[in-house]
């Protein structure tokens, strides 16, 4: 049997007259950048996330930039985040000026490690921005406090997090603001590259609004220096359509990956946590194993593709090396990302074809691992 890691056709297939619809009603107003879409787009997304605002942009690095900018983040300012994610989330902390302040996970979620936060702050800390990977919510209320009690702001890097829960409260809403992206393999995903800030700040996505468009505030009145981040006319289309089958794609994606679970339990392969009582929107399913290389190889001979998020932590990144992380800096995130692997997932599987790749996965790891 062959199981892909990901199939964006399949899905395309199903929405395929939708889409071109969509796409039909951005070209007949001639609405390419911005728009109506767009803006429609951004009301349905907020309602979604249950903010008040959205500001839509071209990538979830913008939505990042953007993000810190209007938190007042400056050059020497401190953010605080995790080294075990996509490096856009300290490219972003870069882009201000400011500097990422890399801090190791907790082996159990692999998300950041409120235990460790605290002893991290200075008095140049301006900002928390953990990481919910993989669609797992990061344990926010511990962080909160912290930010709480020395006065730093929140904001969420919920790239991978679309509808997720952290105990019954939406994520895009927990902090100041929060980024996603919609770049097409995501959860919702666009046909080419997008990106959101979602905030209940009215004045931050005034401030967001303005900065992904050349600082305009009016036309042809640029208060502040900006950027050209605006979305594309096409992209909010397309975003539209999808967003009415996100709920039905989240839960296949936590069927299967229950079902993952079930069919890997007492196999020689590690699992992140969940916490009861949030929920997870599973953008990728993780296991850890020993000897990833071989076992990825073998899988790869049955049939079943793989992928690896993320072989290199951005702390040991040769564009970060200058920040003094040596190997052994962070040993959480370095032993996760040393036997991380991807299965196989998206809402389109078959069952058949979540059975065999997990089986496989299981009689791989032990043949491996010498069972």
């Amino acid at each position: 049997m062959n199981v892909p890691y990901f199939d964006l056709t399949a899905q395309y297939r199903s929405l395929r007259q939708e889409i071109l619809g969509a796409l039909d009603r951005v070209c007949s107003h001639a609405a390419f950048v911005l728009g109506e879409e767009v803006a429609r787009f951004e009301e349905e997304f907020a309602a979604y996330c249950e903010t008040k605002y959205c500001v839509a942009l071209n990538s979830g690095t913008s939505a990042l930039h953007v993000a810190l900018l209007a938190a007042g983040v400056q050059p020497g300012d401190e953010v605080i985040t995790t080294a075990n994610t996509f490096i856009a989330t300290a490219e972003a902390i870069s882009y201000t000026g400011a500097v990422p302040v890399f801090v190791d996970i907790d082996p159990r979620t692999a998300n950041l490690d409120p235990s460790r936060v605290e002893a991290a702050i200075t008095s140049r800390t301006k900002v928390i921005l953990p990481v919910h990977l993989y669609g797992r919510p990061v344990d926010w209320e511990p962080l909160a406090a912290i930010a709480e009690r020395h006065r730093v702001m929140m904001i969420e890097d919920a790239c991978q997090a679309h509808g997720a829960r952290y105990r019954g409260r939406r994520i895009g809403g927990l902090g100041r603001a929060a980024a996603f992206s919609f770049y097409p393999g995501k959860n919702l995903g666009a046909y080419g590259e997008g990106g959101a800030l979602t905030t209940n700040d009215e004045q931050m996505a005034q401030l967001a609004r303005a900065l992904r468009d050349h600082g305009q505030t009016t036309r042809y009145r640029h208060d502040v220096i900006g950027f050209n981040y605006r979305m594309d006319g096409f992209q909010g289309a397309v975003l539209r359509v999808k967003l009415k089958h996100l709920g039905e794609w989240t839960a296949k994606r936590q069927e299967w990956a229950n079902r993952y679970r079930q069919l890997l339990t007492g196999a020689p392969v590690g699992l992140p946590e969940d916490d009861p009582q949030s929920e997870c929107v599973y953008h990728l399913f993780v296991a850890y194993v020993e000897n990833r290389d071989k076992v990825r190889k073998k899988l790869e001979a049955r049939g079943v593709q793989t992928a690896i998020h993320y072989p290199r932590p951005v702390h040991l990144q040769p564009a970060y090396a200058s920040r003094g992380y040596p190997p052994g800096s962070l040993p959480c995130t370095e032993a996760a990302c040393e036997r991380v692997v991807s299965l196989p997932l998206f809402p389109e599987m078959t069952a058949e074809q979540v059975e065999y790749a997990a089986e496989a996965l299981v009689e791989v790891a032990e043949l491996v691992q010498g069972r």
